[in-house]
């Protein structure tokens, strides 16, 4: 059988795939329950309409080893909505419930906001089953895309990532593709340390501008549903142009396997910094680390989002959740790149070295049925 998911099975898990299907709302999803040796597994609920079931596998995955890595008290899941995600409201309202309902058994399950979906999206989740990450600061969350929490992780792991490579972060060159929430955020951080932008996409296209684009000026513009490439100033190019963008720090922040073989030698940067959960594919991975390119994988250095909602999860605060990622996602940056330079190993093998020696602790020390 294809795409039924045992292929991606090994000794880590996953721990269940559960296969949702309510004609009367036209809700089709997977969720895949990863490893939950730490707890209860967390991770985001992605709406679009071309997922897989082999994507959702990978995210489920990513999202164990994010937390292991953080250190959290849970296990990785991901499950995926086969829908549009600009859905009118009513009709979006009514998938996401019927989704809630579909998973209310599924205890070991936290859902969280992802891809197409947001905190409101999270709070319709919670009234139904009781449980979600993410939600709206009205019901007790913290806002997780407002605050720029992944973006937050991101700065960091960038500014420990540049130390290593000697580069300032004074006017050191970022590009950033998928410039929404994540995006804006990390270019927002990172600008204010004395970065300069010189390229972003979007679904629409790309905007190029060597001298430098104003961040909030372009966040003015993602506000009010228009894209980066109406910008008006710079050099308007295919969202795929990015790639080739010169900069210092490359920063994937949208959907997976945007850097490939196909395409990895168009990249002219120093640093890749992944916004996006698996934006390399392993192959393209290799041949960046061949050339010297430093990848910070995307396990290390996009935590800033789940480490948030497992501190509102747990009752923390916003200031909580800020201390927490500038901890955690420093610390586990500097101890991978130093693995990695020790051991001769890409950094991705010293980050799941790290994430797999935590997560096995873990699991001995549960009675498995």
């Amino acid at each position: 059988m294809s795409e039924t998911g045992f292929q991606f099975c090994d000794e880590l898990g996953p721990s269940k795939v559960v296969y949702v299907y309510e004609p009367r709302q036209k809700l089709r999803a997977i969720v895949v329950v990863d490893n939950i040796a730490a707890g209860p597994a967390i991770g985001g609920v992605r709406m679009a309409p071309d997922v897989s079931v082999k994507e959702c596998f990978r995210l489920a995955r990513a999202m164990t080893l994010k937390s292991a890595a953080a250190g959290l008290p849970h296990g990785g899941g991901k499950s995926v909505i086969f829908a549009d995600p600009h859905t009118p409201d009513p009709e979006k309202e009514g998938l996401i419930r019927s989704f809630a309902c579909a998973i209310r058994e599924i205890v070991d399950y936290i859902p969280g906001p992802d891809m197409g979906t947001d905190e409101t999206c999270m709070a319709w989740i919670r009234d139904e089953i009781g449980r979600a990450a993410g939600l709206p600061p009205e019901i007790g969350g913290i806002p997780l895309d407002d605050i720029g929490a992944t973006g937050h992780g991101l700065a960091v792991a960038g500014k420990v990532a540049c130390e290593r490579r000697g580069i300032s972060l004074s006017g050191v060159r970022i590009a950033v593709q998928g410039f929404g929430s994540v995006g804006q955020h990390v270019s927002q951080f990172l600008t204010q340390e004395g970065a300069v932008l010189v390229a972003a996409a979007d679904s629409r296209g790309a905007i190029l501008e060597p001298t430098g684009l104003d961040v909030d000026r372009l966040i003015a513009l993602k506000s009010e549903g228009r894209s980066v490439v109406d910008y008006g100033d710079g050099e308007q190019a295919e969202a795929a142009e990015i790639i080739a963008a010169e900069c210092d720090i490359w920063i994937p922040a949208a959907r997976p396997d945007v850097i490939r073989v196909d395409n990895v030698e168009r990249l002219r940067a120093r640093i890749v910094l992944e916004g996006a959960n698996i934006p390399t594919t392993p192959e393209a991975e290799k041949l960046l680390h061949q050339s010297g390119v430093l990848v910070v994988p995307d396990f290390i250095a996009n935590a800033g989002g789940v480490i948030c909602a497992a501190v509102e999860y747990r009752g923390g605060t916003e200031a909580d959740a800020f201390r927490t990622i500038e901890a955690k996602i420093g610390a586990n940056t500097t101890a991978v790149l130093d693995e990695s330079e020790n051991e001769k190993q890409m950094p991705r093998e010293a980050a799941e070295s790290l994430a797999q020696r935590r997560i096995r602790r873990a699991m001995a020390l549960r009675r498995w049925l």
